[in-house]
């Protein structure tokens, strides 16, 4: 067998049902359910400084995807916890860095497990458990201080947006409109209506209120929801979830993404047009400073 591909990942540390190895010798069975039918969840948690960061809002998340699908969480948090954080130190001890210099992603799969292929859900297989650090790619200073360009499409994918799913196709495929575009993000429309970018929340200011969309099943609850939420509170930013159409996305004094590697991230073109005053807006500054000081508060205390 030639194994040039496999040789090209990075050794980077990871767990694969029970045991611990690294990326070029992880494995699974061709008839495993993720691979045939994407059938599992996943969850991407930061790390900064060694901490997991918002590490409980995770695991909420990841146990609302699982029930959705109908399988049983194979682990605990403590347990998903303790293997995330012993990847986190082999990594800094293989590359010599201090573990509080580790700013890096968790990523955690969960699929039903192998079987012959049937669409029916089988219940007597055990879910295969995966588990990688992964480099965290943040936005760029300039990104940050200049605002990127999102280009906008119709939501084509289907309509359980609210579980994790391994399943992210359509994502791809939007994703890869922005792309071929040269923008960063693809902001997509139901019926009209603002869902969400292919792999972002999308956030509009307006008249200094920060507007989303609803917690339903068209939408992802990124762990930032509640984040945003929660700085707006304390910053006296009103704060509001309700239906967006897309006048009112067009015409946003401030348009923002939010996810676990772009945090907060200010949009200053949409479709080749300004955004407000096509700069970076100063509730955008108000939402960083908080989502900063939120990430020096985790990188000081140890997982929640």
């Amino acid at each position: 067998m030639d194994n040039s591909v496999m040789n090209t990942l990075p050794p980077l540390p990871c767990y694969l049902n029970g045991e611990f190895t690294e990326l070029p010798n992880a494995k699974i069975s061709v008839m495993d359910r993720g691979f045939i039918f994407g059938d599992g969840v996943y969850e991407v948690v930061p790390v900064y400084g060694g901490q997991l960061f918002r590490f409980a809002q995770h695991m909420a998340r990841l146990d609302r995807s699982l029930a959705e699908l109908r399988i049983a969480n194979p682990l605990t948090p403590a347990q998903w916890a303790e293997i995330a954080h012993k990847l986190i130190v082999t990594h800094a001890d293989s590359t010599g860095a201090s573990v509080q210099n580790i700013d890096q992603l968790i990523y955690i799969q969960i699929t039903r497990g192998v079987a012959m292929r049937d669409h029916v859900m089988p219940t007597d297989i055990t879910p295969t458990v995966f588990v990688m650090i992964n480099a965290m790619k943040l936005p760029s200073e300039a990104m940050r201080s200049q605002g990127v360009a999102c280009v906008t499409a119709d939501d084509f994918r289907w309509e359980k947006a609210h579980i994790k799913s391994t399943s992210l196709l359509g994502s791809v495929l939007a994703r890869q409109i922005s792309f071929d575009a040269g923008a960063t993000e693809t902001i997509m429309f139901r019926d009209g209506f603002l869902s969400e970018a292919a792999a972002s929340n999308v956030w509009v200011v307006k008249g200094g209120k920060v507007l989303g969309t609803p917690k339903d099943n068209l939408v992802l609850e990124g762990i930032r929801y509640r984040l945003i939420e929660d700085i707006c509170r304390a910053r006296g930013i009103p704060f509001e979830l309700r239906r967006l159409s897309r006048e009112e996305v067009r015409d946003a004094d401030e348009l923002l993404l939010s996810s676990a590697t772009k945090e907060v991230l200010p949009v200053t073109t949409l479709d080749g047009k300004p955004v407000g005053q096509g700069k970076p807006g100063p509730v955008y500054a108000q939402l960083y400073a908080g989502y900063s000081e939120a990430k020096a508060q985790s990188r000081q205390s140890p997982t929640a």
